[in-house]
């Protein structure tokens, strides 16, 4: 270029610009349309080696300083000479773009593209094409400018790794996460702000309703594939269709405690609820609830999760029943006995009966048959009693052989009846194992006027021995040969 203020404004412009000569390019083109050449993308992709003949084809004429600046070049002849180094790898791809424009007549052109500096550092290239006025139909003028937007395009690849990670850390998290709108439900509870109401729990307790109505206010952004697992769901749609049988029964009274906790400004609180899977069966799950970070003026953006602890509370509701409960047969323990005999205690309820029952014959079976036979007996009378008992009495086992049934309300008549239902059930039970049958010990006492419970719990063991005595009295006399009426 010759030396003018054009010159000068070009050598001194703060972008890499290059001064080109396409017109071997449109030679190369108008060969290629006498041939019969239609579609110039689908016959460039077809073949790398054409994309190359044309870029061959491309003579720089000129470069700024910006340009060897940029590209670590020292002058024009060494960039120029090195150009494979600077063009390649994702540039054929890019430069494919370029072609096509340019064969369809278009005068300027864009693309983003990958260059390389003569050290071998890679650039993130904004570049833009112009044909010069003059040269439309030779293409032999053509400036070039190459924008390095490295530093935005690393950014751009951060901001998109963080947002994969992101999205991996949601997708692929083992805990059950939900995304969700609650701005409709900071609306309604600012409209009864508004309103006067100062005590939501108050509010809520005259109007349940609003309850609900902010369940329903609640729109589902995203969930993740935990979620789905965890709920036994197809897929989002059939979980969100089917919401309702996942939130219900006691979800009600859980959510009007998170609602309590947002009132008070808590954005972020946890919870152990109950939900349900698709099948029915229970989830019972630790709700953490926060608001994301610039969305605490609408809530328009919360993450809920749930994580699945209904493993942990089978195990607890196991361990609370071992503490409560005989395992061998599944009657309540000593233990628990004498705490239902001190709640009795304090109670008004009255009369108040107490069977104690002794099982006959252990220490034989034990003896003669093994402990598996005496586990069996024990089995089996746990098994009677527990049909036998209703709901609102205790049957337990306090010792080895030792049982007892407590029955709050119930007097005399009542004790005797269930000794009866005691009674036939054990002649059921003894016509399934006749060669191990079943014998108990049996004593009855209903509470008097201002007696204490523990003394009528002494009663009823006394009768109880006594029965026991008659029991093996009986016997020696049947192995004497007397009749049981002589001893």
């Amino acid at each position: 270029m010759t030396d003018t203020a054009e010159t000068q404004f070009f050598d001194l412009a703060p972008i890499a610009m290059w001064l080109e000569d396409f017109s071997a390019v449109k030679v190369l083109f108008d060969q290629w349309r006498a041939e019969g050449v239609e579609d110039i993308r689908a016959f460039l992709a077809e073949d790398a080696d054409r994309v190359i003949a044309c870029a061959s084809r491309i003579r720089v004429l000129d470069v700024n300083r910006k340009t060897l600046e940029l590209f670590e070049a020292q002058s024009q002849e060494h960039l120029v000479s090195n150009l494979a180094l600077v063009f390649r790898g994702e540039m054929l791809n890019s430069h494919i773009n370029e072609l096509c424009e340019l064969w369809e007549g278009a005068l300027e052109f864009a693309s983003n593209a990958i260059n390389y500096s003569l050290s071998g550092r890679r650039l993130d290239i904004q570049l833009r094409g112009q044909v010069l006025p003059g040269h439309e139909d030779t293409l032999a003028r053509v400036l070039v400018t190459t924008e390095d937007v490295t530093a935005r395009e690393n950014a751009r690849r951060g901001e998109e790794k963080n947002r994969r990670y992101a999205e991996g850390i949601f997708v692929h998290s083992p805990v059950s996460l939900w995304i969700e709108d609650f701005s409709q439900v900071r609306r309604l509870m600012e409209d009864i702000r508004f309103r006067g109401i100062t005590d939501l729990r108050t509010f809520t307790d005259v109007h349940p309703e609003f309850v609900r109505q902010c369940m329903s206010e609640i729109r589902v952004i995203d969930v993740n594939q935990a979620t789905l697992d965890l709920f036994m769901a197809p897929d989002r749609n059939a979980l969100l269709m089917q919401i309702g049988d996942v939130f219900r029964d006691e979800m009600e009274k859980s959510f009007r405690e998170q609602l309590i906790e947002l009132w008070n400004g808590n954005l972020f609180h946890h919870r152990e609820v109950v939900n349900y899977a698709l099948d029915g069966s229970e989830r019972h799950v630790l709700l953490q609830f926060s608001v994301f970070p610039g969305h605490e003026p609408d809530w328009s953006l919360v993450q809920v999760a749930l994580t699945d602890i209904t493993a942990r509370k089978r195990a607890e509701a196991y361990l609370e029943y071992l503490g409560k409960h005989d395992v061998l047969t599944r009657l309540h323990n000593r233990a628990f006995f004498n705490e239902e005999l001190n709640r009795l205690e304090r109670s008004s309820l009255r009369p108040v009966s107490a069977i104690m029952i002794d099982l006959n014959g252990l220490k034989d079976a034990n003896d003669t048959l093994g402990h598996d036979a005496g586990d069996s007996l024990l089995r089996r009378l746990g098994e009677v009693l527990n049909g036998a008992t209703a709901a609102r009495n205790t049957a337990a086992r306090i010792g080895g052989d030792e049982f007892a049934i407590l029955m709050p309300g119930c007097d005399r008549l009542a004790a005797v009846a269930l000794i009866e239902t005691v009674s036939e059930l054990l002649k059921i039970n003894n016509q399934f194992y006749s060669n191990l049958p079943l014998s108990i010990a049996y004593g009855i006492a209903t509470s008097e006027a201002s007696e204490k419970l523990e003394l009528v719990v002494r009663r009823a063991d006394a009768a109880m021995y006594e029965h026991k005595r008659q029991y093996y009295e009986d016997h020696s006399n049947e192995r004497r040969g007397k009749p049981a009426s002589a001893a």
